[in-house]
């Protein structure tokens, strides 16, 4: 390991000041020693020795019977929702904000041949019951596209959907006839689940399928993965084998996820990052800055224009204080575990620095 210090995989320092997104971590020595020595078996023919226990190992975590190792969140919702929709006409209800509608490509469409229902919660942060059940196609009329999956998103933008609506919505569904399926884009769970919002178990009771990506705040190279039923995963494997998913030598993606899971989200090293976030939100907001949403997990959501703030004013200057900030989405700062203690105090000073900037007669 001590002859492997120069490679990139040992160089965390390199994301220790990008806000960007928690998919810019970078991957780690532990995680190259992982693939390694790992088994090189053909994933597409269920012969890979280090695929197979690690997806019987994550479907146990969240008490499901079976999952299925993808490339990415994307192609894992994607999967999971052409496996839930089996016969047309039918619809998907979800968040209006939801990864599936507005980071996918159209995926529910071209894939899945699915309508969308965007819903925009009634109560401004996460749907409720009320707003499933005002929306939901429930009918037998040949006018209408029943609604036959409900997709949620926990965290959603950075914050956590309750338990409590997400088990009022779960029992609702699975009372209707047929059962609307369930399924959860869960590619940040793990934040929900580390700021003590609910356990992977709960979730893997409320829904029959789940998404939950590795590279996100992890920091794996790559991959993602669909739970539910063994029935179901085996439908799955034809969504994946369709989408270009399927794998020779899967150990190689296996492996480190492996090691992502056990050293970063059950090491508990997303509470800091956590930690972090409400620290800078609590500063910003006390220098008059305004947020679009409360700051419950990794990410802030700031509301530049109700700050008195320009994007020529605020990102230039970000970059002035060492900081990588914007693009892929800009309004938001996204915390992880490999920010450096020196780029959070850099943050900190320039909250303070543009918003005394913004604030002054000057401006």
């Amino acid at each position: 390991m001590k002859c492997l210090q120069h490679l990139a995989w040992a160089r965390s320092d390199r994301s220790s000041n990008d806000f960007r997104s928690d998919f810019v971590t970078i991957p780690t020595l532990p995680m190259l020693a992982a693939i390694s020595a790992t088994t090189l078996g053909d994933g597409d023919m269920d012969e890979d020795e280090t695929t197979n226990s690690f997806q019987e190992y994550v479907a146990g975590l969240v008490g499901h019977e079976a999952s299925l190792l993808v490339m990415s969140g994307t192609m894992g919702n994607q999967v999971a929702l052409r496996s839930a929709l089996t016969s047309p006409p039918h619809s998907i209800l979800a968040d209006h904000r939801g990864h599936i509608i507005i980071l996918e490509g159209g995926g529910p469409s071209s894939v899945c041949g699915a309508m969308i229902k965007q819903v925009v919660p009634s109560n401004g942060h996460h749907l409720t019951l009320a707003d499933v059940k005002k929306h939901a196609t429930i009918t037998e009329s040949v006018y209408d596209c029943p609604t036959r999956v409900i997709s949620l998103e926990n965290t959603l933008w950075g914050t956590i959907f309750p338990l409590s609506d997400i088990r009022a919505i779960s029992k609702w569904a699975r009372a209707q006839t047929p059962p609307i399926h369930m399924h959860l884009d869960g590619a940040r769970v793990w934040e929900a689940v580390a700021a003590g919002a609910c356990t992977l178990r709960d979730m893997g009771e409320c829904f029959d399928s789940i998404q939950m990506c590795f590279t996100k705040g992890l920091g794996a190279p790559l991959g993602s993965i669909v739970t539910g039923s063994s029935a179901f995963i085996k439908r799955a494997k034809w969504g994946r084998k369709l989408l270009g998913g399927s794998t020779r030598s899967s150990g190689v993606i296996a492996a480190p996820a492996r090691v992502a899971i056990e050293t970063v989200f059950l090491g508990g090293l997303l509470r800091s990052a956590q930690e972090k976030a409400r620290y800078a939100s609590s500063v910003w907001e006390e220098h008059g800055g305004k947020l679009q949403l409360p700051t419950e997990t990794n990410i802030i959501w700031f509301d530049l224009e109700a700050s008195g703030l320009r994007d020529e004013d605020f990102y230039p200057m970000s970059s002035q204080f060492g900081l990588k900030i914007g693009a892929p989405l800009y309004g938001r700062i996204c915390f992880h575990y490999q920010i450096s203690e020196q780029a959070f105090e850099r943050l900190c000073e320039f909250f303070k620095a543009v918003l005394k900037k913004t604030n002054s007669p000057e401006s």
